[in-house]
């Protein structure tokens, strides 16, 4: 739910997003660094479709940064591509930092935000398809093929070496 109600259609926003396995939550900022609210929604198509709907309810975005682009935030990051979004690729803060600061996924939102208006996160995120990705995933079932093929070997020759 979000924390302050949205300032109006004419606003320019940026929205940053923390992205985990089952959670994102996002955080808004005008485009002077004000914060205007934040959101936790589930990591299914719902809720991607909720966060861009209640960004856009702020005003136009400028941009979502997003954290985990290549992992957690992947589907989000493909889905708000296809709705026409620019998306900007958020390096993690430094993880002694945010330990001392005290861990906050709220926090860690904005810091993605504020990160793209300062204009240090600039990355634009690698796209997951084409022919590139898809060798990707070849070769990942590739790998999982060959490391069953020899995790299976070695438990044959345990039943082998210890059978009486």
């Amino acid at each position: 739910m979000s924390s302050i109600s949205p300032p109006g259609p004419l606003s320019k926003i940026i929205v940053g997003v923390d992205t985990h396995k089952h959670v994102h939550v996002a955080v808004v900022l005008d485009d002077d660094g004000q914060r205007l609210g934040d959101l936790r929604v589930p990591v299914d198509s719902l809720g991607y479709q909720e966060l861009d709907r209640w960004a856009q309810s702020f005003g136009r975005v400028l941009a979502y940064g997003i954290e985990g682009t290549g992992s957690y935030g992947a589907n989000l990051t493909s889905y708000l591509r296809r709705q026409g979004r620019k998306v900007v690729e958020v390096n993690r803060g430094d993880r002694r930092a945010r330990r001392a600061n005290g861990k906050s996924d709220t926090l860690d939102a904005e810091l993605a935000a504020r990160s793209v208006i300062a204009g240090t996160s600039t990355a634009v995120p690698k796209s997951a398809d084409g022919t590139v990705e898809m060798i990707r995933k070849i070769k990942v079932a590739r790998d999982i093929a060959c490391k069953n093929r020899t995790s299976a070997i070695i438990s044959l020759k345990t039943v082998i070496v210890n059978t009486p």
